[in-house]
């Protein structure tokens, strides 16, 4: 059975009922007996409290700020859905016990929690805190059936919290690929209703980070998993009455027989203060502990970068060469050459139109793009295959396949899904990267396309598959595969990672030294996503902004500069490029504006610099703010249609600091911790730069 997101076969309201119990749901919670609120047992160590009652219901409190705030009212937060609509979620206590514990994610504590529904099911809660991640519970949950009989589960449900209401409203930010490409960061309303589904929300967008996080100005809470392969699990996020709901689930149905028991994911539930920064950064650190880390970029990484996509699918050889030196005197480092050197996708023969020798062609305009001084990077779209091709043709059994043997669909391209856990399908890619950067000499690769984030489960007969949901859990094996045989070749390739508009999978972000923005719809997307990508990969990620022309007004590089993003563009010249509402052409007054930014990008280098997410509340905080930490200095970047009064400078240590706007490069005077704000008035951005001084 594959699971599919709980809105698709669920009614609001029920939905509301599993999500937060109702009594919650319903605003009710003051009128509970007096004994369901006793506390029976208390996980805690200082940041986070976790509250159990008689029922094993449960509460959470927050020691941020040294201050202690009830966030949630008690409520079932794990329970087992059966297939005759039963719902267990009441466990009543029996035992609480902690041990020192010492892992890969250093010293804590374990808390054994236990209790036994009246139907028989013994539920044991293992919650490990440690001290290394305060306020960050992993939690392990286990069930036994310890009735005569089996009981036909179909869902388990964890970490169901609802954060109260303050009366301010809730932000969030969201894990999971929607097909319209939303924000991942929103506000939530009383109607919100998002169920965060982790598997294909579409034919080709699926997957992303397993986690959901709301807050409101004082306090926030999120909660995910963090297994090393990605499940198909939803983490939905509802806004009610009483507040904003999170939790996490799986569709999961099976036979639990009497006497057997199971256990879930490793789930974890943690709070903090300001936006999901906070969150982001410790999940990145627990998974480090596992072996997923993101590569340290390389120079290359960070170097601007010119597209020749202003040229579309049609451009010609002759186009590309005649932008060449202006590319370089315009200060930026890459060539790109993008979507339509090919025949296909899945074939990858080089169009005779544009490559008549072929190979030596190829390898002509790599060295075309090195003498102009620039560093060559091509555009490849791997795991897809285009109907007619000669691959499809005589290779059929490297399809994905669904239950019913039909293809998956690959929509941008007409195409269908490769399947990543197959052999000869990693074995034709391998021999492709090897092609690019050890033949043609390529010091990079754009991998791009939707499609790459995510695959459905695979159910060809011919890949003998131990589970169908090997594709699923195996694509960042596949990821690993083009990274290690690139990096082989050339130790600093650069290997950019585009999936088009999804919520990154964090399982593939291990195997990119580089991330833009993937065809963002908006300069807040430009913002949102950066900050995202720096908490999850670090703060001196090499995140590009994307190509300009896609931010607001196409000529939005504040919004990349001011977030340590790295800068690219695909302006034409000498001529007007070609494609849908083509206008890229760098004219003159272009020229001096693309001039200016690019200058200042190089002089400033700021994605080297440590990005300080946790300063700033991105949904809060007015006007929008970020900060970068570097050589001693710190970067401040405001945003706001406008804007006149005060701004805080975040972050300062002890001394002064004289403050400069770097880019309209005027003196703005001095701050220091103890008066850190600046009167400001500006349109759009303020960009600051903070140095200390003496005196």
């Amino acid at each position: 059975m594959i699971p599919k997101p709980l809105s698709s076969h669920m009614k609001r309201r029920n939905f509301l009922k599993l999500m937060t119990g109702t009594v919650v749901a319903s605003g009710l919670a003051g009128a509970l007996p007096a004994a369901a609120q006793l506390a029976l047992a208390t996980v805690t160590d200082g940041t986070l409290t976790i509250e159990f009652d008689t029922a094993m219901h449960s509460r959470l409190i927050s020691g941020l700020g040294g201050a202690s705030t009830v966030l949630t009212d008690f409520a079932p937060s794990d329970t087992l859905s059966l297939s005759d609509g039963r719902r267990i979620d009441a466990f009543n206590f029996a035992g609480h016990s902690r041990a020192a514990v010492n892992t890969i994610h250093g010293k804590g504590t374990a808390h054994t929690v236990r209790g036994v529904s009246p139907e028989g099911i013994e539920k044991t809660l293992v919650i490990t805190l440690y001290e290394r991640y305060p306020g960050f519970a992993l939690v392990k949950t286990t069930y036994r059936n310890r009735g005569a009989e089996a009981l036909s589960v179909q869902r388990w449900r964890a970490h169901a919290y609802a954060l109260k209401s303050a009366g301010t409203g809730f932000w969030s930010w969201s894990g999971a690929t929607h097909e319209n490409r939303r924000d991942w960061v929103q506000p939530v309303g009383a109607s919100f209703d998002q169920p965060n589904f982790m598997g294909m929300n579409a034919s080709d967008y699926g997957s992303g980070t397993p986690i959901v996080d709301a807050w409101r100005p004082d306090a926030g809470l999120a909660v995910g998993h963090v297994e090393t392969r990605p499940k198909l699990v939803s983490l939905p996020l509802l806004g009610t009455s009483a507040g904003a709901s999170v939790a996490i689930e799986e569709s999961r149905a099976f036979e639990l027989a009497a006497g057997e028991s199971f256990t879930t994911l490793e789930t974890f539930v943690t709070v903090h203060q300001r936006d999901y920064y906070a969150t982001l950064d410790t999940y990145r650190r627990i998974m480090a502990d596992k072996g997923m880390a993101a590569p340290k970029p390389t120079e290359g990484c960070y170097e601007a970068i010119w597209c020749a996509w202003g040229y579309d699918r049609d451009f010609t050889i002759a186009e590309i060469e005649g932008s060449l030196a202006k590319v370089k005197e315009m200060g930026l480092e890459w060539a790109v050459i993008d979507d339509g050197w090919q025949t296909s996708e899945g074939d990858w023969y080089l169009d005779v139109a544009k490559f008549p020798r072929k190979d030596e062609d190829m390898i002509a305009l790599v060295q075309m793009i090195r003498a102009a001084g620039l560093k060559p990077k091509l555009w490849l779209a791997p795991l897809a295959v285009d109907p007619g091709t000669d691959l499809l043709r005589y290779n059929t059994d490297q399809l994905v396949l669904n239950e019913w043997g039909a293809v998956q669909d690959v929509s941008w391209w007409n195409a269908f899904y490769l399947c990543p856990a197959y052999g000869p399908v990693r074995d034709f890619t391998k021999a492709l990267i090897t092609k690019i950067i050890g033949e043609w000499g390529f010091d990079g690769i754009k991998l791009d396309g939707q499609h790459m984030n995510a695959v459905a489960p695979c159910h060809n007969p011919k890949h003998n598959h131990a589970h169908p949901n090997d594709s699923v859990e195996q694509i960042q094996d596949f990821w690993k595969m083009v990274y290690d045989t690139a990096i082989a070749i050339k130790p600093h390739a650069v290997i950019e990672f585009c999936p088009c508009g999804t919520a990154y999978a964090f399982y593939n972000l291990p195997y990119t030294n580089q991330v833009p923005s993937s065809d963002p719809l908006s300069s807040w997307q430009i913002r949102h996503k950066g900050k995202s990508l720096k908490a999850l990969m670090g703060g001196d990620a090499a995140y590009a902004g994307d190509h300009v022309e896609l931010s607001d007004n196409g000529t939005d590089f504040a919004s990349s500069v001011g977030i340590g993003a790295i800068v690219s563009t695909k302006f034409t010249y000498p001529n007007e490029g070609r494609g849908k509402d083509a206008n890229f052409l760098l004219t003159p007054e272009r020229e001096v504006v693309w001039r200016k930014w690019i200058d200042i990008y190089n002089q400033k280098m700021l994605p080297k610099g440590q990005y300080r997410g946790e300063l700033y509340d991105i949904g809060f905080d007015k006007p929008e703010a970020h900060a970068i930490e570097k050589d001693g200095k710190l970067y401040y970047a405001f945003y706001a249609p406008t804007w006149n009064g005060e701004v805080e400078l975040r972050g300062l240590k002890k001394g002064n600091y004289a403050v400069r706007d770097y880019f309209n490069n005027s003196d703005l005077g001095r701050v220091n911790t103890s008066g850190n704000r600046l009167n400001a008035a500006f349109d759009g951005f303020l960009l600051l730069e903070a140095t200390p001084v003496r005196g």
